[in-house]
């Protein structure tokens, strides 16, 4: 993208993956293209999770292979297991999902942190055997604060980091999963975390309970980091996380960028429509304020 800001776009997982209302594989896949359509050029698909734990992505396997061309897509791996059916269809580019307390990743992937760091040992290592050119990402979840064990010292968000690109990650999400931190939280971690792994490997992942999403990806901006995870129509949350709102929106980021002076390819009409049959099989109405006014502005119906 211009300016080398990249979004990543992760309502295809990151968004659905905690919904109970089943979204039909052929849904997904419009939804994808409808992203594509709109410029949205980079998108986490889906996860290789066990569909008895998360069964809104249990169709991956049929998903992955009939996704549009045009794309780079990611999926989220959990472990071993998930790894053989995610290369058994082709995946080359995958996520690993770490937090910064035990609490949280034992509620969420039934590993103390030191456990899940262990097991992506071996699934990056698996992984790398059979795409030894493969992109990793790996994410530090609950980066501010945990849900279970309250505010966490950055250090701590630190550290994990490290392992894992020592682990041999291209690049280290930092989730504000609860969405609770603002600016100079933002500001002091990534003064931190930019001695510690090269800021171009670093992108963040803002949740907006509080409507600071975008304030934090400012901040962000300033200090050099530019890459940023977002989700069409705000869709996502943590279940894991009490009263944790919906990722931050794309339309919002995709609207703040352009009026920033950062043009973008991203059409933000085309991109306000991308989610509506998703928010609507959802039983939802759209939520995400630069979504609304898109739509508005084109006199057009958000349902």
């Amino acid at each position: 993208m211009s300016d080398g800001i990249r979004i990543i776009e992760v309502g295809p997982r990151d968004g659905l993956q905690n919904e109970k209302a089943p979204i039909p594989t052929p849904m997904k896949l419009t939804f994808i293209q409808d992203l594509l359509n709109a410029g949205i050029l980079e998108i986490e698909a889906t996860s290789f999770v066990s569909p008895k734990w998360v069964p809104q992505l249990g169709d991956a396997v049929d998903l992955w292979p009939s996704l549009p061309r045009g794309g780079t897509y990611s999926a989220l791996i959990p472990n071993q297991k998930g790894l053989d059916r995610a290369v058994s269809v082709g995946v080359d580019r995958i996520a690993v999902f770490t937090a910064t307390s035990d609490s949280f990743t034992k509620n969420n992937i039934n590993m103390t942190v030191e456990e899940s760091l262990n097991a992506f040992s071996e699934v990056i290592g698996s992984f790398r055997t059979v795409y030894p050119t493969g992109w990793v990402r790996g994410y530090v979840s609950t980066a501010f604060e945990c849900p279970y064990e309250g505010r966490v010292d950055p250090r701590r968000t630190v550290a994990i980091a490290q392992r894992l690109e020592a682990l041999g990650v291209d690049e280290v999400s930092i989730g504000d999963t609860i969405g609770v931190a603002g600016p100079i939280e933002v500001k002091n971690l990534t003064r931190l975390m930019e001695d510690a792994v090269p800021i171009e490997k670093i992108a963040y992942h803002f949740h907006d309970t509080h409507g600071t999403a975008i304030a934090n990806v400012a901040q962000a901006l300033e200090l050099g980091i530019k890459s940023f995870d977002s989700s069409a129509g705000g869709l996502g949350g943590c279940p894991y996380a009490p009263g944790a709102g919906g990722n931050l929106a794309t339309e919002d980021l995709v609207y703040f960028l352009q009026r920033s002076g950062i043009p973008t390819p991203i059409d933000l009409y085309q991109l306000a429509r991308a989610s509506l049959e998703i928010l609507k099989t959802l039983g939802r109405e759209p939520l995400a304020k630069s979504q609304l006014a898109a739509l508005a502005a084109s006199e057009t119906s958000p349902m």
